[in-house]
């Protein structure tokens, strides 16, 4: 608005008290908008949209085709009318917000125990990862020689049977495996590498009165990817870099062959 409408909404609200607690509720609920908004954008974004605008191919260029000029149209509105408008988006925005701001105190905005779970999982999973991934002489406890004492260790330690998947089809290469703790529970990975130095993992832990779910849950956590699923009381996920846009056919074959 200009700067003499200003000066008259700020009038207004010195004047009215009315207008004066609409203002400071409008304002509060503005504010608590954006801290609800600014939340949701801490949120990962989803790997299939990453690989999405990745694998688009850009338009086409072709020969601009003259276009018939149409007359254009000014508007020219009142001061009367730009302040109406303004305090109508004023109150639009604000309300949005002053609805978060009034939400029964009983809502909470706390998420569930399991999806806790879950994202404290992803969350260590992709930490381990981010570190261990750039220590090429200790990535791996034991060697990928050492088949026989790998399926042993992390049978008994993290409580899940398990194969190992071939994986040279996708150009990874087995290393060898560790074991770490996440979400509070043993964890066992599996470490592959390609050519190019890049570490993918497979990574599995009991976890029992989870229902068998198939269906791959894809995420990003910064520079890492996760793509995980629930099958025969265990939780498994393959993890690498988000650059990597054929991770989920990584996981894909994993889960037919682990």
């Amino acid at each position: 608005m200009s700067r003499e409408e200003k000066e008259e909404m700020e009038r207004l609200i010195a004047s009215d008290p009315d207008a004066r607690r609409i203002f400071d509720e409008l304002r509060h609920g503005s504010d608590v908008g954006r801290k609800a908004f600014d939340e949701v954008l801490k949120e990962p974004v989803p790997l299939a949209l990453v690989r999405s605008i990745k694998s688009t191919q850009p338009p086409k260029t072709r020969d601009p085709s003259p276009r018939l000029a149409r007359p254009s149209l000014k508007l020219a509105p009142t001061g009367r009318q730009s302040l109406a408008a303004a305090l109508i988006l004023f109150v639009l925005g604000g309300g949005i917000g002053y609805l978060f701001g009034m939400r029964p105190a009983d809502i909470s905005s706390t998420p569930p125990a399991s999806t806790s779970a879950a994202r404290n999982w992803l969350d260590d999973l992709a930490a381990y990862h981010r570190i261990y991934s750039h220590q090429p002489r200790h990535m791996v406890e034991l060697q990928a020689s050492e088949l026989d004492e790998i399926a042993k260790w992390l049978s008994s330690t993290v409580g899940v049977k398990f194969n190992f998947p071939d994986l040279a089809a996708d150009g990874l290469v087995f290393q060898g495996a560790r074991m770490f703790i996440a979400g509070g529970k043993p964890v066992g990975q599996l470490i592959y590498k390609n050519l190019d130095g890049d570490v993918v993992a497979i990574c599995f832990t009991k976890t029992d009165g989870v229902p068998d779910d198939d269906n791959f849950d894809e995420t990003i956590r910064d520079d890492v990817s996760i793509v995980s699923w629930h099958r025969g009381g265990a939780t498994y996920a393959v993890v690498g870099p988000s650059s990597n846009a054929m991770l989920d056919q990584i996981a894909n074959r994993v889960s037919s062959e682990i």
